[in-house]
């Protein structure tokens, strides 16, 4: 019996959803022109529209033959993502860009001047990065730091840095805020930033930013080269590697308009 149901069933689900991405696509759409456009007929359309009124899913402008969606589907969707650790999701996307490279990578987030590693995967090889998770970072040495201010204007990034020593660790590394405003604004174009040597001789990052929902930068990825296993032909590769996962890291926690770009 129950196999003899599961079409009609599916045939359901398929309405019902039929219905939502509609009335998502079109404020406010009458019985008629939504049933022409899923080819339902009317009366079945009226079944479903008042079932999902009845629901909290669907709104009816009084009696008139107009119907649209309300926030509870928006309220589900937001509640799904309460539950979502960025940490768990980070951490499959740097597996796989560990298993092609075996570099080392990092996932950071601000932390009122600095950035804060809270999660990590080695590289595999003896000569690697030295970290730990809950390091913190200086913001205008390091790619992670670069992506997480390049979003925010110009403003913010002196505000969070205006009682910050600009440490010269190397000869590359930025010494004011200026000269690191300068630099944002190439970040900002081209999605992705690179620490050459500016925080530690010998060492080379690109970073890619991970957005939430809202389409805020929440978090950077980033991986890690010493500057001998650094190869420069494959720049493009290893961005887009990065840009993938940040993608994939921000449409599961609700943002579908990541901007993907290509080193130059």
């Amino acid at each position: 019996m129950e196999k003899a149901k599961q079409p009609d069933a599916v045939s359901s689900v398929l309405k019902v959803f039929g219905i939502l991405q509609a009335l998502g696509e079109q404020k406010n759409i009458g019985i008629t022109e939504l049933s022409q456009r899923l080819m339902m007929s009317k009366s079945t359309t009226y079944r479903f529209l008042q079932t999902m009124k009845m629901l909290g899913f669907v709104d009816q402008e009084g009696e008139a033959d107009k119907y649209s969606l309300t926030l509870k589907l928006f309220e589900v969707g937001a509640k799904s993502l309460e539950y979502v650790d960025i940490i768990d999701l980070a951490d499959k996307e740097m597996r796989l860009i560990s298993q092609k490279t075996n570099e080392a990578l990092h996932l950071g987030a601000l932390d009122v001047d600095h950035i804060i590693y809270t999660h990590k995967i080695d590289s595999g090889y003896n000569l690697r990065m030295q970290s730990r998770i809950g390091r913190r970072n200086p913001l205008y040495s390091t790619a992670i730091g670069k992506v997480l201010l390049a979003q925010r204007d110009e403003a913010f990034t002196r505000e969070a840095l205006k009682d910050v020593e600009f440490i010269k660790h190397t000869d590359k590394t930025h010494e004011n805020v200026d000269q690191l405003l300068e630099e944002l604004k190439l970040v900002r174009e081209q999605g992705y930033a690179e620490d050459n040597e500016e925080q530690e001789p010998g060492l080379r990052c690109i970073g890619a930013p991970v957005y939430d929902r809202f389409g805020q930068v929440i978090a950077g990825l980033s991986i890690s080269f010493p500057t001998i296993r650094f190869d420069e032909n494959r720049l493009v590769e290893y961005v887009d590697m990065l840009q993938n996962a940040c993608r994939n890291i921000s449409e599961q926690l609700g943002y579908h308009e990541y901007p993907m770009s290509k080193a130059s």
